[in-house]
């Protein structure tokens, strides 16, 4: 059996007593290793233990040779090494399923809430991912998070936890998937009907792969039960919502420009838009004529000598639809001239940006600039009209807002209220009309006239406008104009901004409660709460309607002759909200009017003809708070919390408020935590073009060639998800996930090492404990279980706060410095040498005890599977079935701390001894740390105070009489004797120069070492002048505490040990 937390199995198979007796030499070496880096005093070692050191054992031979000779060491069988079932490799392929299926097959979700019934519940109100294609790391990172925090809030907070997964099943992204698959012919011949009975059906089948892949993360949930927004009871939760803002006054149909996504022909909400770095625009600078100056302009305008109004756009093809020029009144604006222009109506503080953009000068470089002739204000210039350069049509020059700024362009901006947002405002002020001449396609229509009708407006429609421009001299200049444009998010081709009869939410008539609503919110990170704010107050008209047939329809009808007269009450809303419960959305498509109209219109329903817009599928995900949160029993509204990426802002998060305020006047969470996104380990975006996607289910289950790509399991995943920063962008690749893995196995075998030396431990739950009371337990294991708490209380506090970088942090330093490093390390001496009974083995073991549990505890939100893995394995008696039960034992979190300064120096005075330890092994004075003797000078008297009575017996007496055999810098120290002298002088007199450190010691001491005296122990190595010495003890080559122990082992087994017997 392994006998170190951290070391590899060197052997399997053999005779049992042979590798007894090999773990016996091995372990005497570990003994003998003081406290330094594994590696130089393992492997410095097991050199010097040759020929069994350095070749592996396999079914008890050497690779390549004859068996090795067994070392004859009586002593093996009485040295009392760990003994465990569980395996130091995690197995996680096979292991982790199984752990779930126990998990499943004792119904410990159900059992946990049940168990916390009495207690306040905690609701993680999951936001939907689309059911549209595999999961990954992303997915991965959000869903696990989410799983920290329901897993810390039942073991650790005891509360009543419900996790309900979701899906968002309707929209564009499904649809797209749906189409892909199927032929031309296939695509013609579909109906609504069809259409949505097939993309129901991938949704369905999406979500269970991925359901499995978010189980297979060990994420706890009611996954039988989950939510989709496709279900009948959510949809009519939806058509509440929509109801109740209708009611409200909120929802209205208008015809206003949208961004329009012509390669998927519906409308878009901001929050499906996104803005690709390198787009190039083709912008343009046109000069038009003015025909009817204002009174300010009159005298530098005529016939003869025109002014032209000088406009700037990046989107020549919304020309066709130009109605007007804005002008900021409270702007500064020149009439300047050139030969080469004219003269040109431009912001005074453009004037000689666009002289250069225009490059004035002659090949002599002169007159390059303007001349001005007059200046204005832009309130000066209203009134003025001008003709269109392409069409019979005179426009006037009117006053805009604070948009209009001189940061670009000319400062008169070219107005089109179909094609822009602010343009349309600007219109709605002005009386203009609305025109829009592009029809889904993004093609013009016979609007904007023969000569552009048919062409695309994002290519040779864009192209011919400008080619119209320069036969007209209108054409000022033309460049390519480098800037942020909005693209469809699903189909990655730019978009526009297009007119059409759309439905909208008017967000400005619950703007200020939405705004107020945010500030009762907590927002982790607390930037969060700008992000929101901004998004909220700069949020205009929410277009909520989609010219798609797979979602949930806007329940109105329109006159069949109109096509105008709209039919929308609150007997028409509740009487399609109880179809949809029974029936889903599917019966708006299949079933007639007359039924779909309540007893009152159905008489009248031929006049009515069903609409077919369906909702923004964030109208969709936005509702879930009404058809989840406040719908099912076991959850509460508003929720505990909402979890998503940070791009949810002016997503999920916005649309969740925008409805939730809209319908009840609050928030429908009490706290938002966002996240960054993933990214490879050098900080590029993933993407298959680069192969640089990594595949959080293959991290979990390997590759083809698991040597290559091995099966790391769903902890190693997790333990990546909580050693980074979610706060901002997260990185993964192989070299990261290795490193993780690294450290999940340290905390591994840190734990087998625990279970191992429990072996024969009954805990004080127990009729037959051996476990000993506090307050008889040494100083060192007292300050060890007050560094448990000190652990386990920062973790609850990190865990918290959501910060479970440092939560993971402070298990990894405790298992690695407190553990493995220092207390395990040091007691060996006492788990292996001592008497199976002596009081120095079993209050080691009740304090491994407590910090096996507190550790299982602790790393239980994180790794579930570890920690339940080693609670399967724990060998005694154990008070709960699963990990997750029964909450953190309140006494774990109540050991106070104890002794710290004293440790704490002793530890700087253990780091100092290494020093001189490696030394000695350089220059061949000793091998291990017990074939040392230290001698340690103190000046400072406070300091010497603390270690004073830690000095133990000359001699390895038992029972000890200085100390109690455990607070003993002997032992501590792991060094054969440690001696306190008077002077700096006296350690000199002692010990070579070479093996002294007096300089910028951590402990501030001067320390040496020298040869220990005395002969080594046969049984725990230790140096001992007394060794042999004693005739009255009965092995003659083992100190007198081993002769003890021997003894005491032999009275329990009934066995002899001869060697070394007078």
């Amino acid at each position: 059996m392994d006998f170190s937390p951290h070391a590899h199995n060197k052997h399997t198979g053999g005779s049992k007593p042979q590798v007894r007796s090999i773990l016996l030499k091995m372990t005497m070496i570990v003994l003998a290793s003081s406290y330094m880096p594994r590696s130089s005093a393992f492997q410095t070692a097991v050199r010097r233990t040759a020929p069994y050191s350095s070749t592996r054992l396999l079914n008890g031979k050497q690779q390549g040779g004859r068996p090795p000779k067994a070392p004859k060491n009586a002593y093996a069988e009485t040295i009392l090494l760990p003994e465990t079932s569980f395996s130091q490799r995690a197995n996680a392929i096979q292991r982790e399923p199984e752990l779930q299926e126990y998990w499943k097959s004792t119904g410990l979700y159900d059992k946990l809430s049940q168990q916390n019934a009495e207690n306040p519940r905690f609701v993680l109100h999951d936001g939907p991912p689309y059911a549209n294609g595999d999961l990954h790391c992303g997915h991965a990172l959000n869903k696990i998070l989410k799983d920290f925090i329901n897993r810390y809030q039942v073991l650790w907070q005891t509360k009543q936890v419900h996790y309900i997964p979701g899906w968002d099943c309707h929209g564009l992204p499904i649809e797209l998937k749906v189409l892909q698959t199927m032929k031309s012919k296939e695509r013609q011949a579909l109906t609504p009907v069809t259409l949505r009975e097939k993309a129901a059906a991938f949704a369905a089948a999406t979500v269970e792969t991925q359901s499995a892949s978010f189980q297979r993360y060990g994420i706890m949930g009611d996954f039988d039960h989950p939510y989709m927004t496709l279900q009948p009871e959510f949809e009519a939760a939806q058509i509440r919502v929509f109801g109740e803002m209708f009611r409200r006054g909120y929802i209205f149909r208008g015809r206003k420009p949208v961004h329009w996504s012509p390669s998927s022909q519906t409308a878009l909400a901001e929050a499906e838009l996104e803005y690709p770095e390198g787009h190039v625009s083709k912008s343009i600078y046109v000069g038009f004529n003015i025909v009817e100056p204002s009174v300010a302009l009159t005298e530098y305008h005529s016939t003869e000598s025109p002014v032209k109004v000088a406009i700037w756009t990046t989107t020549p093809w919304t020309i066709p639809a130009n109605l007007a020029v804005a002008v900021n009144p409270r702007l500064s604006y020149s009439i300047v001239q050139h030969e080469k222009t004219g003269k040109l109506l431009v912001a005074t503080d453009l004037m000689d940006t666009l002289a250069s953009k225009l490059k004035l000068a002659s090949e002599d470089g002169e007159n390059g600039s303007f001349e001005v002739l007059a200046t204005f204000t832009g309130d000066d210039l209203v009134g003025t009209s001008y003709h269109h350069p392409l069409y019979e049509r005179n426009s006037p020059i009117v006053a805009g807002g604070e948009y209009i700024t001189t940061e670009s362009g000319t400062g008169l901006v070219h107005t089109a209220p179909g094609h822009g947002q602010e343009d349309y405002q600007t219109g709605l002020k002005n009386g203009l009309e609305l025109l829009s001449p592009v029809d889904d396609y993004g093609k013009f229509t016979i609007e904007a006239g023969d000569e552009f009708a048919g062409l695309p407006v994002l290519g040779e429609g864009n192209t011919k406008v400008i080619e119209a421009l320069t036969e007209t001299n209108a054409l000022l200049l033309q460049e390519d104009y480098n800037h942020k444009y909005p693209y469809d998010w699903r189909t990655k081709k730019p978009t526009i901004f297009r007119a059409t009869d759309q439905w909208f939410a008017s967000v400005e008539g619950f703007r200020e409660e939405a705004l107020k609503a945010i500030q009762e919110v907590k927002w982790v990170p607390e930037v969060g709460i700008n992000r929101i704010t901004s998004f909220v107050e700069g949020r205009g008209d929410w277009c909520i309607s989609r010219q798609r047939s797979w979602g949930v329809p806007i329940p109105v009808f329109y006159d069949r002759e109109t096509g105008q007269e709209v039919l929308l009450t609150a007997e028409t809303l509740e009487h399609v909200q109880k179809l949809f419960a029974e029936h889903g959305s599917d019966c708006w498509w299949k079933m007639d009017e007359v039924d779909l109209l309540p007893e009152q219109y159905k008489d009248e329903a031929e006049k009515w003809k069903k609409g077919t817009d369906t909702m923004d599928v964030w109208f969709d995900s936005g509702s879930s708070w009404a058809g989840v949160a406040q719908t099912r029993k076991e959850l509460a509204y508003p929720a505990d919390l909402y979890l998503e990426g940070s791009d949810q802002h002016r997503g999920w998060f916005q649309s969740s408020l925008l409805t939730s305020v809209a319908n009840t006047g609050n928030a429908p969470y009490k706290a938002v935590l966002t996240h960054g996104f993933v990214l490879d380990e050098k900080g590029f975006k993933m993407s298959k073009s680069l192969g640089n996607v990594v595949d959080p289910l293959k991290v979990i289950e390997g590759g083809n060639n698991k040597k290559k790509d091995p099966a790391y399991g769903a902890d190693v995943l997790r333990l990546w998800v909580a050693n980074s920063d979610y706060s901002s962008d997260v990185l993964i690749g192989d070299n990261i996930i290795k490193q993780t893995f690294d450290s999940y196995r340290k905390l591994r075998n840190t734990a087998r090492y625990m279970i191992g030396t429990l072996s024969d431990f009954a805990p004080p739950s127990s009729e037959k404990t051996t476990a000993v009371p506090y307050d008889d337990l040494p100083s060192l294991d007292k300050y060890m279980l007050g560094r448990l708490t000190h652990t386990l209380t920062s973790v609850n506090e990190y865990m918290e706060k959501y910060q479970f970088q440092r939560a993971a942090q402070e298990i990894l330093r405790f298992t690695s410095s407190d553990l493995s490093n220092f207390y395990l390390h040091v007691a060996k001496d006492r788990l292996y040498i001592s008497g199976i009974d002596d009081i120095r083995r079993r209050s080691c073991q009740t304090v491994i005890y407590s910090c096996l549990e507190g550790f299982a505890k602790a790393a239980a939100p994180l790794l579930p599977h570890l920690a339940e893995d080693i609670w399967q394995n724990l060998p005694y008696e154990k008070a709960t079935e699963s990990v997750f039960e029964g909450g953190v034992p309140k006494e774990l979190l109540s050991y106070p701390a104890h002794e710290e300064e004293t440790w704490s120096f002793v530890l700087e005075l253990r780091d100092d001894l290494n020093k001189c330890l490696e030394a000695g092994r350089r220059d061949n004075l000793i091998g291990a740390s017990l074939d040392a003797s230290a001698y340690v000078y103190l000046e400072d008297e406070k300091k010497r105070a603390l270690v004073e009575n830690l000095v133990g017996d000359e001699s390895l007496i038992y029972p000890p009489v200085k100390t109690n055999g455990v607070d003993e810098l002997r032992t501590v120290l792991m060094i054969s004797q440690v001696n306190l002298v008077d002077s700096s002088d006296a350690v000199a007199a002692s010990c070579d120069e070479a093996h002294v450190v007096s300089k910028e010691t951590i402990s501030g001491g001067v320390l040496g070492i020298a040869k220990a005296a005395g002969k080594k122990c046969a049984r725990c190595w230790f140096h001992d002048p007394a060794v042999g010495e004693d005739e009255e003890l009965a092995h003659s080559d083992i100190c007198q505490r081993c002769n003890s122990a021997v003894e005491s082992w032999e009275e329990q087994t009934g066995k002899k040990i001869c060697q070394g017997a007078r």
